[in-house]
């Protein structure tokens, strides 16, 4: 690329560029003066992950650890950087030199997925020892335990999600404490709730009122995922067969889904596809931050492969787009669980023996602990939702049970064991 070019992208972010009015984002924070491993922020697409970027450089300033033209960055999927290389790094520091007078301390690379052999320019310029380096990126493979082998040890990363139901209470200035939720605000409370499981967490659709422009929004979000995330990234010629899936998707989510029965699907509607390529697109889906799925729970790393997975949509919103107008509501309140436990980073999986358990979550090497979502607990369903329950508990040793409901609270015995009933916007309020 000309040095120009990059001399004006420099140049803008230095002299043009203010950092914009901020929405914190939860967690510990960072003090990235003493960073020495590479920082990946990593989540999907309009998820506040340059946004969370810009916190941190934010807090660098106002904190007088550097100035703004200590900081470099660059956000790759600048159009203007479309031909850009690895091969051109050493040229975007001479034209940060020409504008600033001096070498950046700070770098921060946006979207780096787009940068062309990206962990090996981030392991070369670790290697220097004179920068601190916070990377984004838009796919799951930058999760520090998916990062090649060249990284490894060098690189931890940070989780941004879009708002958890905690952030959208804070977004709205509503008091979340315990006390709260015995006064006139557990109405406010309840209200939101019931919007996030409409709606889910992704900012700007959060910032709409009109239903058309957030569903408008959404189905934006779900088209760039689809073209830039898995056709671009993966050079799919059958876009029809990945719509399909994902449409399907759109449908069965907190639900099991078969590789089989949608290959049969797909040859019932005349479109081809094979199983490799369904499980290789459930797995594109996945590094998207599309969905996520869980095993069903067994010692035996092939049973778990052999056994259908249960699919989940990364954000609520997806399921507006669903052909389900109405909602279920049941299956968004197990979804927002299985969101939570991601944000988390628990290693959690479903419960198929004789009856269900929608979670297990394992910690170590065994099932701690096992959740079962239902919207309420009532005559007809206690005997099959407590017997799911139960039965994981039994097989695994797990001493305590744990039933959410939209917002039921009590605490129940049943054959000696112990089951807590909480409502899920509690649990989701309480962290881990």
């Amino acid at each position: 690329m000309k040095t120009d070019s990059m001399k004006r992208i420099v140049a803008e972010w230095l002299e043009e560029k203010p950092l914009p009015n901020l929405i914190r984002r939860e967690g510990p924070p960072l003090r990235l003066e003493n960073l020495r491993e590479i920082l990946a922020v990593v989540g999907p697409r309009r998820a506040g992950k340059t946004w969370y970027m810009y916190q941190q450089m934010e807090d660098l300033i106002e904190s007088g650890v550097c100035a703004k033209d200590d900081i470099l960055f660059v956000d790759f999927e600048d159009y203007r950087l479309s031909g850009f290389t690895s091969g051109d790094v050493e040229n975007l520091f001479v034209a940060f030199n020409q504008v600033a007078g001096k070498n950046p301390t700070y770098l921060f690379f946006d979207e780096v997925q787009r940068l062309p052999g990206w962990s090996r320019v981030l392991r070369t310029l670790h290697n220097k020892g004179t920068y601190r380096i916070v990377v984004s990126g838009s796919n799951s493979g930058l999760l520090a335990g998916e990062v090649s082998s060249e990284l490894r040890g060098r690189y931890h990363d940070r989780l941004i999600l879009p708002f958890s139901f905690a952030e959208l209470l804070d977004l709205r200035g509503i008091d979340r404490t315990e006390r709260s939720f015995l006064t006139g605000a557990r109405g406010r409370i309840l209200k939101e709730f019931d919007a996030y499981l409409k709606h889910g967490g992704f900012p700007e659709v959060l910032k709409r009122e009109i239903a058309a422009e957030r569903r408008e929004l959404i189905q934006g979000y779900f088209r760039t995922i689809f073209y830039k995330d898995v056709i671009e990234r993966h050079g799919i010629k059958a876009k029809y067969v990945l719509e399909a899936m994902m449409r399907y998707c759109l449908d069965v989510y907190a639900d099991l889904f078969s590789i089989s029965s949608f290959e049969k699907t797909l040859k019932q509607a005349g479109l081809p596809g094979s199983k490799r390529t369904i499980s290789n697109y459930l797995q594109y889906l996945s590094e998207a931050f599309f969905l996520m799925t869980t095993e069903n729970f067994s010692y035996s790393p092939r049973k778990r492969i052999m056994n259908p997975k249960k699919v989940y949509l990364l954000d609520l919103g997806f399921a507006f787009l669903s052909a389900d107008f109405e909602g279920n509501y049941g299956k968004l309140l197990e979804n927002a669980v299985a969101i939570e436990l991601f944000r988390r980073k628990e290693d959690f999986f479903h419960f198929r023996g004789r009856r269900e358990c929608d979670f297990l979550v394992k910690r170590g090497r065994a099932p701690a602990e096992a959740i079962q979502v239902t919207w309420d607990l009532t005559p007809g369903n206690s005997k099959r939702e407590i017997g799911g329950l139960e039965e994981a508990m039994r097989n695994f040793k797990i001493g305590r049970g744990l039933i959410l409901t939209y917002d039921l609270e009590e605490e129940i015995e049943h054959d000696g064991r112990k089951i807590e009933v909480r409502p899920v916007w509690k649990w989701l309020l309480s962290g881990r």
